[in-house]
């Protein structure tokens, strides 16, 4: 079921994308409609290459359409400008990156702070939140090693954590279980949904990972460009 009116984080309509030009071009989205509402875990599914990518990286602003309508958390993207758009990233969007995207040469709990840090926080308070993050997400002591120090589960934790270190109401993740063993990436589902969802923020999450589809409210199957069929999981 789509979400309530006043309820809705992301709307889109008519949503067409193309990279390249002429006869090279590829259509990567033709026509998608889709609603996700705060408070709402929604997957999107299907074969490599079907748009799933484009579709998120639109969303949350990293991206423009070639055409249609993209409302996000009460912005039309369209209208916005290029700083408006990393204002809205750096202050109202999370992501978690496939491949954790962590920054070697800084401390575990300094990565967390980064989204503080581009937020002007000070350097002593962006750590310490950065910490209670890390405890929460269970790496309480971690704060100080080198992610290469941790396991690949605990560094797709400390992504977890610098996604939502600065509160954000969307959070967009792109194959975060792919590289984890089954119960790291049901632990961090799990914790993934209740830390995410406890101030009724929308997740939207592209997977080729079965084993975690249980813990979407609904179901986004993509092919060649388009949403074919929604489903719920409840």
């Amino acid at each position: 079921m789509a979400p309530d009116e006043d309820k809705v984080a992301v709307r889109c309509k008519g949503l067409v994308k193309s990279f390249g030009e002429g006869p090279n071009a590829v259509q990567a989205l033709r026509g998608i409609d889709v609603e996700v509402g705060l408070g709402e875990v929604v997957m999107l599914v299907g074969p490599s290459g079907c748009g799933k990518t484009t579709l998120i990286s639109i969303m949350a602003s990293v991206l423009d359409q070639d055409g249609g309508h993209c409302r996000v958390l009460g912005a039309d993207l369209e209208r916005l400008s290029a700083s408006q758009k990393a204002a809205l990233r750096r202050t109202r969007i999370g992501f978690v990156f496939q491949s954790y995207n962590l920054i070697p040469s800084l401390s575990v709990a300094e990565n967390v702070a980064i989204p503080l840090f581009l937020n002007r926080s000070d350097r002593k308070t962006a750590l310490t939140e950065a910490e209670a993050m890390l405890k929460r997400l269970g790496l309480e002591g971690r704060g100080g090693a080198r992610p290469r120090e941790l396991s690949g589960g605990q560094q797709q934790r400390v992504a977890v954590a610098r996604a939502l270190i600065h509160q954000p109401s969307l959070l967009v993740c792109d194959e975060p279980t792919s590289a984890l063993d089954a119960r790291t990436g049901d632990d961090l589902m799990r914790l993934l949904r209740d830390i995410a969802l406890e101030a009724s923020r929308a997740i939207i999450i592209v997977t080729h990972d079965n084993r975690i589809l249980k813990y979407a409210d609904r179901i986004a199957e993509m092919d060649d460009g388009r949403i074919t069929h929604f489903s719920g999981t409840g």
